[in-house]
């Protein structure tokens, strides 16, 4: 069987202290990532996770955001990035930061 391929890697903590942390794998199409990929994209302030993107085996492809869990639809890494970018910038105008 192939091995997952890492094609995206960035943690820093940013400007307001709080940790950024962006993998995804390309894997062998299965059930759990029909689309050929694996991520878990994450964003940490004071200790709570934010923001989440992630599909991790059993529950598939979804969204984190605050305290709320809801399916997401994956089409690309670059639109992952995007929408977990968009989810960080609206957190942080929230916390006014």
């Amino acid at each position: 069987m192939p091995k997952a391929k890492l094609v995206l890697h960035t943690r820093y903590v940013d400007e307001q202290g709080g940790l950024v942390e962006m993998k995804a794998y390309d894997v062998p199409r299965a059930p759990s990532t029909p689309h050929g990929f694996k991520y878990s994209l994450v964003y940490i302030l004071n200790g709570q996770r934010l923001v989440g993107y992630d599909n991790h085996e059993h529950k598939g492809d979804h969204r984190h955001f605050r305290a709320t869990t809801t399916p997401y639809v994956f089409t690309t890494v670059d639109r992952l990035i995007e929408d977990f970018r968009r989810d960080m910038a609206a957190v942080k105008k929230e916390f006014g930061k």
